[in-house]
């Protein structure tokens, strides 16, 4: 049963999805509303936007398996298309036929390949910097962190000393003075959870092979109603290949704020909430199409049906 923060206005809750335990934050009712976080975060980094955004939608921010506090998978696929369509199946499981998705970064990523593979779920996409197939910056840093030192490095990241750590962190904002307080923490505490960096680093490892399938996957999505955002000093994800992207997305609306850096949401909550706010009121509606996904099979995007966790690997999960 869902149990209510003291300190926040949502609720907390897990739910089965594949057979693993998937954590999830919900708030307010109406219009659905899911909320997919970048590659090193989780849900609570919404916690400045889920208020709100609830005040319009019935708001959900969820932990990817393997982050935040959902379950720990060991070897669990961590490809695009898999953990597009595991969101999927959490949609399955709390009953959500469609929904505005937004996504940051790798969850941005994400829910292009979910409104690719499951026609129909995305009512819009609302994407903030998503990681994509036209993006030059992170290449290095995925090389670096493929390395077997990289890797070294990676694992030992969220035990550098603070300072460090709040300098990586600035460089994700436009402006570091704005980092909230507090927030450092709550990326260390799920970063040092056991499992969760070896299963971002095989993300990292399968980067250039995902963006290659979601390069395949965008013009299944070009028709959807679409909100871009940007920040103009964004270093993770090229400001530059939002315009690319926009291209592809015909449907899609672009916003690139002066000063913010790649978390917006996070650096400038209240610029981004009214944002998001003007888009619930505008957006119009995709078709759902989930009714008839059974007879069109040669959508080459499509997997009818998630892979369930296997039982071997859920023994060896943490908690």
């Amino acid at each position: 049963m869902p149990r209510e923060s003291r300190i926040q206005s949502y609720a907390e809750a897990d739910v089965n999805v594949l057979g693993a335990r998937m954590h999830y934050l919900h708030a307010g009712s109406g219009r659905p509303m899911l909320l997919i976080h970048g590659l090193v975060g989780s849900s609570s980094n919404w916690c400045r936007n889920i208020g709100a955004l609830a005040q319009v939608a019935s708001v959900y921010a969820i932990d990817q398996l393997n982050m935040g506090k959902s379950q720990r998978i060991a070897g669990l696929d961590a490809g695009l298309e898999a953990t597009a369509d595991r969101v999927a199946a959490f949609m399955d499981e709390i009953g959500l036929a469609q929904a505005d998705i937004v996504g940051h970064s790798h969850g941005g990523a994400v829910a292009l390949m979910l409104a690719a593979r499951h026609p129909g779920r995305a009512r819009s996409l609302i994407l903030f910097a998503p990681a994509n197939p036209y993006s030059h910056l992170e290449r290095l840093m995925v090389r670096i962190y493929s390395t077997p030192l990289g890797r070294l490095a990676g694992l030992a990241a969220p035990y550098f000393p603070a300072r460090m750590q709040r300098f990586a962190l600035g460089r994700m904002y436009g402006n570091p003075a704005r980092i909230p307080d507090g927030c450092l923490q709550g990326y260390t505490d799920g970063l040092r959870v056991p499992g969760t960096i070896r299963h971002i680093l095989t993300i990292v490892r399968g980067w250039f092979a995902d963006m290659a399938a979601l390069k395949t996957a965008l013009p299944w999505v070009a028709s959807i109603p679409t909100l871009l955002l940007w920040g103009d000093r964004d270093r993770a994800i090229d400001p530059a290949s939002a315009h690319q992207l926009q291209r592809v997305l015909w449907r899609s609306e672009l916003r690139i704020l002066r000063g913010g850096g790649h978390i917006l949401f996070e650096e400038m909550p209240e610029e981004s909430n009214r944002i998001l706010l003007d888009w619930m009121r505008r957006a119009p509606a995709m078709p759902f199409a989930g009714a008839t996904e059974s007879s069109t099979p040669q959508h080459p995007m499509r997997r009818k049906r998630p892979t369930p966790i296997p039982s071997t690997a859920k023994n060896s999960a943490a908690s």
